[in-house]
């Protein structure tokens, strides 16, 4: 048990980093941000800040050495220097976690032995490969980078094989997905703590926009009601797969044949965010009571329902209109641009 007071590292600097350190204050903890770039909004809210690349290795060491423990806010965190940290101090979740999540085929292959239904899928490495992918698959479908695509970024739609000309050059490893027939989207969100104690959140009905997520409604359908118990199973299985220690999200299309498996993100998650007021335990500080080693807080729903939009881009300029509303929440994440397509902060309305 790692008891208030000590310090928490915590690799990357973007909002969930923000949220973690909110969530670690409130319990005694101390955080430690470490990021390649040089602003960074958690690290606004942190007692310490190391800016450095993630190949830097004394940079990583020295960190790691300062903190009791040590996890992450987004899975795109090279995996081989985290060896040096794995030396200095604890580091969980397991970086087998990172491995899996990071490569779409690794994922895919690694959850259909455990009874996962993924979309069909097929590894790409050229054109020649593509047009096979098509042909065995069929059309519609959605070519993906196999790594570090996120929020929509990385993926060319292809309706018809002859939108294969619509892909630029091949110059990376990627996977065909056939398209997926689905009634809705939904996340199993879920924490597990170092003893196998694991609790689950309600399932958020999750809308996407553009790629992007937009809003996350709980409950959620009466068709996703009737899947959650398969895909729950599915995600406790991965969990304790991987030994895993902290907040995981699996996400799911909710289709007439049951669940199927989209991706995992082996931490806390977008469609979580409504947690912080509408659990009795927000992900975020469930999370940070996983990795120290405390008894994990209760997930149930603190209200009947509750909405949770994302404000991207322009949508943040509203903050005076949704703070009219006093039954709003509101969420800013402090990022000094505003860009379209960017996640500015989140605003959470309770049903009571």
């Amino acid at each position: 048990m790692i008891p208030p007071g000590e310090t928490i590292g915590i690799l990357g600097g973007g909002q969930l980093g923000r949220m973690l350190a909110l969530a670690a204050a409130n319990l005694g903890y101390r955080c430690h941000v470490y990021a390649p770039e040089p602003e960074s909004i958690a690290a606004d809210v942190c007692a310490e800040f190391t800016c450095a690349g993630w190949h830097d290795l004394a940079a990583l060491e020295r960190f790691a050495s300062q903190c009791a423990v040590v996890t992450y806010e987004f899975e795109n965190v090279p995996v081989e220097p985290l060896a040096v940290v794995r030396a200095a101090t604890r580091l969980q979740p397991h970086c087998k976690a990172l491995e899996v999540a990071q490569d779409r085929v690794a994922e895919k292959s690694f959850v259909e032995p455990m009874g996962g239904r993924p979309a069909p899928w097929a590894p790409v490495a050229d054109m020649a490969g593509l047009a096979i992918a098509i042909d065995t698959i069929g059309a519609p479908g959605i070519l993906k980078t196999r790594r570090d695509g996120y929020d929509g970024k990385g993926q060319w739609r292809i309706m018809t094989p002859a939108d294969i000309d619509n892909v630029p050059e091949i110059d990376r490893a990627l996977v065909y997905e056939g398209l997926v027939r689905f009634e809705a989207e939904f996340s199993v969100l879920l924490v597990r703590g170092a003893d196998g104690d694991v609790r689950f959140w309600d399932s958020p009905e999750n809308r996407h926009n553009r790629g992007i997520l937009a809003r996350s409604t709980v409950p959620a359908s009466p068709l996703i009601g009737s899947q959650i118990a398969e895909a729950r199973a599915l995600a406790g299985k991965i969990a304790a797969e991987l030994d895993y220690v902290g907040v995981l999200a699996v996400e799911f299309f909710a289709t007439e044949a049951g669940p199927v498996f989209n991706e995992m993100a082996p931490r806390v998650h977008n469609s979580g965010h409504w947690t912080i007021e509408g659990a009795l335990t927000s992900q975020f500080e469930n999370h940070i009571r996983a990795i120290c080693g405390l008894p994990l807080g209760d997930c149930a729903l603190a209200a009947r329902g509750v909405v949770m939009d994302n404000l991207i881009g322009d949508d943040a300029h509203d903050w005076h209109q949704i703070l009219s509303d006093p039954c709003n929440h509101l969420h800013l994440y402090g990022k000094a641009a505003v860009r379209p397509g960017r996640k500015m902060g989140h605003v959470t309305r309770l049903v009571l």
